[in-house]
């Protein structure tokens, strides 16, 4: 009974061995494939993925291709809604390495809190956090592309010298979001009007006949 017992147990711990490499496949696979992704971005230079916490580094890049300040530390997230220990975990490991900008990324804009969609660009700690996702993040890079080249000319304390400035980004980001927001909307209201006139077309078209 002992021996069959330990056998029982091994199996079972070779099971939980499988799935646990499986659950670790699936999140590199998605840290990976945001790499990639955000390599095919033109003007996007990306690092390797860093030993501690899964995170990547990203920066605009020159003509060569070699990344221009400020560099920025990007967290990918896949879960249902960003924890302030998340906020908290990304800005001290920006902090540690030095970097003025951090980037938390979900996969979907429903994991961000109402607090994050509202304050997507916001000063935490000394540290410019941007909140952003996966479909997001190329356009707010370009909304962001002028306040990083100040940035990289006058320093990375620009924008805590220049509040108001801050602050609109802040409110861009808002606007900008509503602006997509109401697309999605129209796109919606689109393709119901579509299929209503396919309908009513096949409708009519009994009748005549």
């Amino acid at each position: 009974d002992y021996l069959q017992e330990i056998t029982s147990l091994r199996e079972r711990n070779q099971e939980l061995e499988g799935e646990m490499a499986k659950v670790a496949r699936v999140g590199k696979k998605e840290e990976m494939d945001f790499a990639d992704e955000a390599r095919s971005w033109p003007g996007i230079w990306v690092g390797e993925k860093l030993p501690r916490n899964g995170d990547f580094l990203m920066a605009f890049s020159d003509a060569a291709g070699n990344a221009l300040d400020p560099i920025m530390v990007v967290d990918n997230k896949d879960k249902a809604t960003v924890a302030e220990a998340d906020i908290r975990k990304l800005v001290r490991d920006a902090k540690e390495r030095k970097l003025p900008v951090a980037v938390l990324v979900t996969r979907d804009e429903s994991q961000l809190r109402h607090a994050d969609r509202h304050h997507r660009w916001a000063q935490e700690d000394g540290i410019w956090l941007l909140r952003s996702t996966r479909a997001w993040l190329p356009r707010d890079l370009e909304v962001l592309r002028p306040v990083f080249e100040r940035m990289r000319a006058e320093g990375p304390d620009f924008l805590q010298r220049n509040a108001a400035l801050a602050d609109e980004v802040r409110r861009t980001f808002v606007d900008i979001d509503e602006i997509e927001g109401q697309l999605k909307k129209a796109g919606t209201a689109i393709e119901k009007a579509q299929v209503m006139t396919t309908k009513y077309r096949a409708r009519l078209t009994g009748l005549c006949d």
